[in-house]
């Protein structure tokens, strides 16, 4: 375990402070993310240098497609998240009930045991010029990331972040200095369907993306269609023009829904609605579109 980094004490409860969730964790509890235990007064990230996923993967697959392209980019994650969608890929990972990730502690399945050193060799060794924290929700492994992500800084590597965007602005502090890029997943503009079927709320997704296009972070967005959550034409206008707003520039990634975790019954997105989504787009004004998983 290592200590957190952003909390503050409240009584016998915990703030944490690391994404926008502001979980108020009791004493042997555990935040949203699962990760996060309130262990005698002070608050524990349970994962560090625990990873449960480390590939070498194109760039484009983050994806990014104007950043770096056509490199190899050393992906990491470890457990947990800290939005619960009901069509996550990763799930068997990302959405570890509290029941599984205690067997898995006491069984050692929770991943491989890495410091931050030896992520970093990882990179140098394999010759990828960057570090992506992906995966699962690199916002929720803070510490862990922002070690490595310190010390691939001074090995002259990238980093980069695929996110949700729920972060607190005291994290993105923490990190902005050592982050070279980032795509933030937008799952709709509702915010009703963002809490039904993520868990989350959608205005600081988007207060991020703002903020994080103001600081020069390289920002790419991706949004994944899904029959009857986000795939109306308003929404999609809505996303379109909002991005817009902020720079034509931003490139825009619509990807495909395929079934998967708790929406196995859903049928894969229809192509026209991709088209639908790209056509709004080009008619916001946006510069790069791409559509993904076709």
């Amino acid at each position: 375990m290592k200590e957190c980094l952003l909390y503050k004490k409240s009584g016998d409860y915990l703030e944490c402070r690391t994404c926008n969730h502001r979980c108020r964790i009791a004493p042997f509890k555990r935040g949203v993310c699962g990760v996060r235990e309130n262990h005698r007064g002070k608050l524990f990230l349970l994962v560090y240098g625990r990873v449960i996923a480390e590939n070498i993967d194109p760039i484009e697959k983050k994806p990014l497609y104007h950043f770096m392209p056509g490199t190899f980019s050393l992906s990491i994650a470890t457990v947990g998240c800290n939005f619960r969608c009901l069509w996550c890929q990763n799930d068997d990972i990302s959405q570890c009930t509290k029941a599984d990730f205690d067997r898995d502690l006491i069984m050692n399945r929770l991943g491989v045991e890495m410091t931050p050193e030896q992520v970093v060799e990882d990179s140098t060794k394999n010759k990828t010029p960057s570090i992506s924290y992906t995966y699962t929700e690199p916002t929720i492994f803070l510490e862990f990331a922002l070690d490595t992500m310190k010390l691939a800084k001074k090995e002259g590597l990238k980093n980069i972040w695929v996110s949700n965007g729920y972060m607190t602005h005291e994290t993105l502090d923490l990190i902005s200095p050592y982050l070279d890029a980032i795509n933030i997943d937008l799952k709709g503009f509702s915010e009703e369907n963002y809490l039904k079927y993520s868990g989350a709320k959608l205005q600081p997704v988007l207060d991020n993306i703002k903020e994080i296009y103001k600081r020069k972070i390289h920002l790419e967005v991706t949004t994944l269609i899904v029959p009857g959550v986000n795939d109306d034409k308003k929404q999609l206008d809505s996303i379109a023009k909002f991005l817009a707003s902020i720079s034509k520039n931003i490139p825009w990634h619509i990807s495909r829904f395929f079934p998967a975790y708790k929406m196995l019954d859903t049928p894969p997105t229809p192509i026209e609605t991709l088209k639908l989504a790209e056509s709004l787009g080009k008619k916001a004004g946006l510069k790069y579109i791409h559509l993904g998983n076709i």
